[in-house]
């Protein structure tokens, strides 16, 4: 349970391993815990707009420029982590199918028996996942094989629970990177490629001004860059 003095942050689940990463270290230097919040960029947007307690806000670049504009986020805080790509994922010890053209990613979607990924409405892979089946004129027949959670790391863990055969997964590089039991298989072919700039912020209600922005400062500090790269953060240019 959240004391008085834990750091709220609400977090894209694309962050959720950078944040749990650094959290212990904050709390060595600062005494503070952190209160992570982690889910699809649509859900953590609405929860943070239905005046849920927030210190520390990371989403979309687009959307936390946003949220600046109408005054939720302090603009002159907002600091980019880098980019994260969309890739597939299967559980670990399976084969990994080819994906490296439109060609062999189709079979690969094709054949799979499921179909696991982030909420095709709130979660920028989910989203980019359907237009990609549909573009590879894969979405009739593949939809009843959909197995659909409400952020990349649930389906990541769900992918790595399930014992059928040929399972495949696809979501955003950071969360099959910090899921234990799933493997990356790879990113997707550049003419799928989805690359999702996030950046963190500071809540303007925020009741702990001073940490959010030391803990801001800590996850985006060159000290760090090692750290965003394993993760599956990439400069963004």
């Amino acid at each position: 349970m959240s004391t008085a003095v834990d750091l709220v942050v609400l977090s894209a689940g694309a962050a959720k391993g950078l944040v749990e990463a650094l959290a212990g270290p904050f709390r060595d230097e600062t005494g503070t815990d952190i209160a992570g919040t982690f889910g699809a960029v649509g859900t953590i947007r609405e929860q943070f707009l239905d005046a849920s307690a927030c210190d520390v806000l990371i989403l979309t670049a687009a959307m936390l420029d946003a949220l600046a504009g109408t005054g939720h986020v302090v603009r002159e805080t907002i600091a980019p982590l880098g980019q994260v790509l969309t890739g597939v994922a299967v559980r670990a010890g399976d084969a990994h199918p080819p994906i490296a053209d439109r060609a062999s990613l189709r079979k690969c979607f094709a054949d799979a028996s499921a179909l696991y990924c982030p909420d095709t409405l709130k979660a920028t892979a989910g989203i980019h996942f359907v237009k990609v089946l549909d573009t590879l004129g894969l979405w009739p027949e593949v939809a009843p094989r959909l197995r659909e959670h409400p952020s990349g790391a649930i389906a990541m863990r769900a992918l790595a629970g399930d014992r059928a055969p040929g399972l495949v997964g696809c979501t955003q590089v950071t969360e099959i990177l910090y899921t234990p039991g799933v493997e990356l298989v790879g990113v997707l072919p550049e003419e799928f490629r989805l690359a999702t700039t996030y950046s963190i912020a500071i809540a303007s209600r925020s009741a702990q001004p001073a940490l959010a922005r030391r803990f801001a400062k800590l996850l985006t500090s060159p000290q760090q860059a090692d750290l965003r790269k394993r993760g599956g953060f990439v400069t963004a240019g």
